[in-house]
Order: structure tokens, then C-alpha cells, then sequence
């Protein structure tokens, strides 16, 4: 992994995260709170995806899977806290 791939994998996993924060209700979580959610989000969005059988592309195929797949981990972060 280059430097590059790597700086645009944690600005992606920040992305989703922040986005994510927001959709759900939480206001973000900092930046490395975002980074984290976000990169955890790309790979459990990635695995559905693969499994789908659908096919995310490019910068914003990427950043769409990471957020559906932070959105579904906050929601099941939110089941956990009640």
C-alpha cells in the first residue's frame, strides 16, 4: 500500500464516518472516531456488497459502501446501548 492508497483510505473512512454520525443522529465522533467508524463501516459495507453481488466503484462507490456499512454498524452499536 502506497502512501497515497493510504492517505485516501483514511479520508474515505472519514467521510463515511462523519456522514454516517450524521445520518444516525450522532454528530460525529472527532476525526479519528470518524476514520474508525468509517473503515469498520468499508469493511462490513464491502462484505454485504460482495455478497449482493453488487459492485461499488471509484471514490464514490467507495465512500457509499463505507456508509452503508457504518450506518449498519451504528444501528447495531445503538441496539447494543438500550
Amino acid at each position: 500500500m502506497t502512501a497515497t492508497s493510504l492517505i485516501v483510505f483514511l479520508i474515505i473512512g472519514a467521510i463515511a464516518g462523519w456522514l454516517a454520525g450524521l445520518i444516525m443522529k450522532g454528530g460525529g465522533f472527532g476525526i479519528i472516531g470518524n476514520i474508525v467508524v468509517g473503515i469498520i463501516g468499508a469493511v462490513i459495507g464491502g462484505f454485504i456488497f460482495s455478497y449482493l453481488q453488487i459492485a461499488a466503484n471509484g471514490f464514490i462507490g467507495s465512500i457509499v459502501t463505507a456508509l452503508i456499512g457504518a450506518i449498519i454498524l451504528l444501528f447495531i452499536i445503538k441496539l447494543i446501548k438500550k
